[in-house]
């Protein structure tokens, strides 16, 4: 399940949770709509994971656990830390990024 964020308050899921992957994104965003059912594939098949959806035009102090200069960014936490991240509209860079904190 994708939880979507209502309020600027990623950091306390990040450190409430093992494993967190992040899509930061924005409403005008084309690429960001491609890939959110991508996303949410992902969260479908890895339930042990926190997948969170923040808009990142909205919610600045979410931005700002990762570095966001392109849309869509994925970002990974693992025990309250930040691991990776990456800007990308392909599915296998994103699915290599869940495995790769999966695996860790």
């Amino acid at each position: 399940m994708v939880q979507e964020l209502e309020q600027d308050s990623l950091n306390e899921i990040v450190a409430n949770n093992d494993t967190v992957i992040v899509q930061y994104s924005a409403t005008w965003c084309g690429n960001c709509r491609i890939m959110k059912p991508k996303f949410k594939k992902l969260a479908s098949e890895n339930e042990n994971i926190s997948f969170v959806m923040a808009d990142a035009e909205k919610f600045p102090e979410s931005r700002k656990l990762a570095t966001v200069d392109n849309l869509p960014t994925f970002a990974t936490f693992k025990d309250g830390k930040f691991v990776n991240q990456v800007q990308t509209n392909k599915f296998e860079v994103l699915k290599d990024l869940v495995n790769e904190v999966t695996s860790n």
